[in-house]
């Protein structure tokens, strides 16, 4: 394919139209030689359009993360070619217009990663030779790239590696970066009238705000603590700076002067809480000039983070006495309250307008913990760490504002409803103490007010009316309850609870989504004794009627992606399919038919990560306890609209579908494989399927499951080297290991020996050969596991002298250097109580039922007696069942970049010998029984071979006599 093809189908992959067709073409060309640098030269020609440069850079950006390192750090692509992507890129990316700019970015910042500093160490020098004094194009495009490899430091944990490469970029960033700071001030002072002179330098001084920020955010560097002053002088001019050529021209879109001081007041923030002993003399002047901003800034959507950024910068300084104290009187606080707080905790009329016209994004910034950058929660943390350093002064200043709102609205509830809305929210302000918890709401309350009281006598008409209420009080009400839900009894919420279910019935998507939200956490909550507050046995009658409607709230927008707008429905979905469990089944049939429109209908267009991620969660919870009464309902229904996405390479929704085609099999464990799951065996050993690591653990549980079920006819079809090809592959990178040896031991569990003959020799090589070339311990961990496992299947015609001989046909004495270097001392390093189960039976098996250490191993018999007594010392208990179903939290999950668990399908740890609970007891009766039976061989065995170890022979005794 020539470069103008390329550029056209690079094109056309941004078009939904043409996409497959094109992304298939593009993915044919990838495997040549310099793929990667025709890209660049497509994004680096202004003979394309924009639209296949922009999409050049984006397939660049994706494919440089696929392939510039395997996990071991070593190039993928030719050297030849990786030395011209390092030195093609950085000038590319200074040349390129801002958006494409941004997306080379962030193939810096994986190139970074792996390469910077010890093999890119010439990046830096690169860099600053590229500098200019007053082109501002050019430095832009520098510190875009430096940006792009610096904000890395950010979420990274303290460490030498890490501060000897922040070292090396001081030593030769920080000294030119101080110049080009202030080298930008000056010029913005000489073009303060040339509006495009201008703006560019403004790109400049917002960058390098972002770069004071990255460059300190480890450590403050000593350029800026000898350059304090300077430094902070010049922060302080830019936040008080202002030029009507660099006003926004839009009432919500931010310019380049709320750029500038948003990320000035980042700096603030940071330097506040980590550097108090340099920054703090100038804290003061800042705190006054925030002060002065926020009193006089508009309301205008534009203005949101940098007032976010304000109030958080002040948070950070009052948590601070020092600072604190100027707010220690009640006239300030009163100003606090009135000039700050009030005006950016009342609604306006963009919010009112979000309200009505983008409800789910109205929800989003309202709901607790995912609107940190909003107004009403930046003004709330400021107005919590307040209350933290004066709690009285601040509850009693503040319940003044919240008694004169409540007033305002009963004087005329109809016109003045947002009073009520602003006392609710200003009262839940400071009634909270502390983070409000994904799990429970708020854990702790301010002890000067009552959050039940303030309830009933202003709040619960709201939500017991059923008219001439309006929608934004009865949101107030219900999230009232939920973020103070942990704060109700049981008792209270028995009264409460059916008051919620009631909004979902509401007209309005706000009142019903947020019914939804507080259905969904107040059916997870538990007392301390993990017992549910609202009982099941309350929500199996409505769970029919409650089910029937959320589902038809979700499909009241047949469209594919308005359907998949809204996660918090499914959530609650999920949670009431958790809750009734096996109460789901006289509703199956209702059920499967939402679950199977549903996902026909999303199928073609997977638009919302959270929403199908709780969705094929709540199918989990479905077909979990549903499936066991009537697995084959559920296999017919939901088979056909699973093999729709596996045929239509929904890549998005394989790695659920794959997981919940392993429950469907688990679920009815007592037939062979259908016809239907040995079809499927062929396409799910697909190469294909495999080269996305997001599909690796499912299609490990999917082939396990169906080894479990069906491994004789697996074999009889001649599928078992293909599925052991897959183990091969898997155990030969660190990321996959664990999953082939899953792979492997459900191979040999469910598999006869005659069968294992064939392959096991080879099996052996492969695992022997990584030991001795790149073991890690989680290899070698698995690996010692997979050794007892097979010499503890004595009864299914393996063992220990079974792995002998086997082992030993690869090189005599093999075994031996394996048992005595690796097996006997790693056994006392598993830490997992299964794992040492196992291990407890293995070598008690080899004890009793080994010819080998019968006869040829003697020494190993004592070595095998001393490490089972000693894994005895420290028995594995055994965790009890337990049927709770994990949360997990959206926001902390990553999408699209690997494989996510479905909590309500997880499959447990499989215990393979589930009759043993009390291992002590079991090896006691085991080598009773095996001395009896052998005539008292056993013990003639200890007598003799462990004459060195005396205490090991009476401990033995100990449980042979018992």
């Amino acid at each position: 394919m020539d470069m103008q093809r390329l550029a056209s189908a690079l094109e056309a992959s941004l078009d939904p139209a043409q996409n497959k067709q094109a992304e298939s073409a593009i993915l044919n060309e990838q495997t040549k030689p310099g793929f990667s640098l025709l890209l660049l030269q497509i994004v680096a020609s202004e003979a394309y359009g924009s639209t296949a440069r922009l999409a050049g850079a984006l397939y660049f950006k994706n494919y440089i993360r696929r392939n510039w390192t395997d996990e071991d750090g070593n190039y993928k692509l030719p050297e030849n070619e990786v030395v011209s992507i390092k030195r093609e890129l950085i000038g590319l990316m200074i040349s390129v217009p801002a958006n494409i700019q941004y997306q080379l970015g962030d193939a810096v910042g994986v190139i970074a990663d792996s390469d910077f500093w010890r093999r890119w160490d010439t990046l830096v020098d690169d860099l600053v030779s590229r500098l200019t004094p007053d082109n501002a194009q050019v430095n832009n495009g520098v510190l875009q790239v430096a940006h792009s490899i610096f904000k890395r430091w950010r979420p990274l944990y303290r460490s030498d590696e890490l501060f000897t490469e922040i070292n090396h970029v001081l030593g030769k960033f920080g000294e030119p970066f101080v110049q080009l700071l202030g080298n930008t001030d000056q010029l913005i002072g000489q073009n303060k009238t040339n509006k495009q002179a201008l703006s560019q330098y403004f790109s400049t001084m917002n960058l390098t705000t972002k770069l004071l920020y990255d460059l300190s955010v480890q450590d403050l560097p000593p350029i800026f603590e000898d350059n304090m002053q300077s430094v902070t002088s010049l922060l302080h001019k830019y936040l008080v700076y202002d030029n009507p050529l660099l006003h926004s021209d839009s009432d919500n879109e931010a310019g380049p002067l709320e750029f500038v001081k948003t990320g000035i007041f980042e700096v603030l923030t940071l330097c506040t809480q980590k550097y108090e002993d340099a920054f703090g003399p100038f804290v003061e002047q800042f705190i006054g000039s925030s002060w002065n901003l926020l009193t006089a800034i508009g309301l205008d959507t534009k203005n949101d983070i940098l007032v976010s950024k304000a109030l958080q910068f002040l948070t950070s300084a009052t948590r601070l006495s020092q600072h604190a104290r100027a707010f220690n009187s009640e006239d300030i606080m009163s100003q606090v309250i009135e000039r700050v707080v009030l005006p950016n905790l009342s609604l306006r009329e963009s919010d009112m307008e979000t309200f009505e016209d983008e409800p789910i994004e109205f929800i989003r910034r309202d709901l607790e913990g995912s609107d940190s950058d909003t107004r009403r929660r930046a003004a709330t943390d400021f107005l919590q760490q307040l209350l933290a350093q004066f709690q009285k002064l601040v509850t009693d200043v503040v319940m003044r504002y919240v008694n004169h709102y409540l007033s305002d609205y009963l004087r005329n509830p109809s016109a003045n409803w947002k009073s009520k809305d602003t006392a609710v929210y200003l009262y839940s302000s400071i009634a909270a103490k502390g983070a409000v918890t994904a799990s429970q709401g708020v854990k702790s309350v301010n002890e000067l007010v009552n959050v039940l009281e303030f309830f009933q006598a202003n709040i619960a008409k709201d939500l017991m009316s059923n008219s001439d209420v309006e929608p934004i009080l009865q949101v107030d009400a219900i999230k009232y309850l939920y973020v103070f839900r942990s704060q109700i009894t049981r008792e209270q919420w028995r009264d409460a609870f059916p008051l919620v279910v009631k909004h979902l019935g509401s007209s309005d998507y706000v009142v019903y989504t947020y019914a939804a939200i507080a259905v969904e956490r107040v059916l997870a909550l538990t007392d301390v004794s993990r017992q549910p507050l609202i009982s099941p046995v309350d929500v199996k009658p409505l769970a029919a009627q409650l089910l029937d409607h959320l589902f038809h709230l979700i499909e009241s927008n047949p469209e594919a992606a308005k359907l998949q707008e809204n996660e918090f429905l499914m959530r609650c979905v999920m949670r009431v399919l958790i809750v009734i469990r096996d109460g789901v089944v006289p509703i199956t049939d209702s059920v499967l038919a939402h679950f199977v429109r549903i996902t026909q209908i999303i199928s073609p267009n997977p638009a919302n990560p959270r929403f199908y991620y709780y969705h094929f969660e709540a199918l989990g919870a479905f077909i979990r306890f549903a499936a066991p009464q009537q697995p084959e309902k559920l296999e017919n229904g939901l088979y056909p609209v699973f093999g729709n996405i596996l045929q239509n390479d929904v890549q998005e929704y394989m790695p659920y579908v794959f997981q919940l085609f392993a429950a469907l099999l688990e679920a009815n464990p007592s037939t062979n494989l259908t016809t239907y799951y040995m079809s499927l065996v062929q396409p799910i050993l697909s190469p294909e399927l495999w080269a996305s690591k997001g599909n690796v653990p499912a299609l490990v549980r999917l082939l396990s499951s169906m080894m479990s079920r069906g491994a004789s006819q697996i074999a009889e079809n001649n599928q078992l080297e293909p599925i052991l090809a897959v183990f091969q592959n898997l155990i030969t990178t660190k990321t996959n290991e664990v999953y082939g040896f899953e792979l492997l031991e459900s191979t040999v569990a469910n598999s006869a020996p005659a069968v294992l003959e064939r392959y096991f020799v080879t099996v052996l090589q492969l695992l022997f050969t990584r030991l001795q070339s790149s073991k890690t311990d989680a290899f070698t961990s698995r690996f010692v596991r997979f050794y007892h496992l097979i010499s503890a299947r004595v009864e299914s015609g393996l063992g220990a002298d079974w792995f002998v001989a086997y082992a030993n046909q690869i090189q005599e004495g093999i075994y031996v250097q394996l048992y005595l270097s690796i097996i006997l001392p790693d056994s006392q390093k598993l830490v997992r109580p299964l794992d040492r189960k196992i291990a407890v039976i293995s070598l008690c098996k080899s004890l009793t039922d080994s010819v080998a250490f019968a006869e040829k191993y003697k020494k190993g018999w004592g070595y095998s007696c001393e490490a089972l007594l000693k894994l005895l010392e420290n028995p594995p208990i055994l965790a009890t069942t337990d049927e709770t179903i994990i949360d997990h939290d959206v926001d902390d999950m990553s999408f699209g970049v690997g494989f996510t668990q479905l909590q309500t399908i997880k499959r447990p740890a499989r215990d393979y010998w589930p009759e043993v609970t009390d291992v002590k007891s079991w090896v006691g009766r085991q080598l009773q029984d095996a001395n009896a039976r052998q005539g008292g061989k056993i013990k003639s065995f200890a007598e003799e071979r462990l004459v060195q170890s005396p205490q090991a022979l009476q401990v033995l005794s100990i449980y042979m006599d018992r």
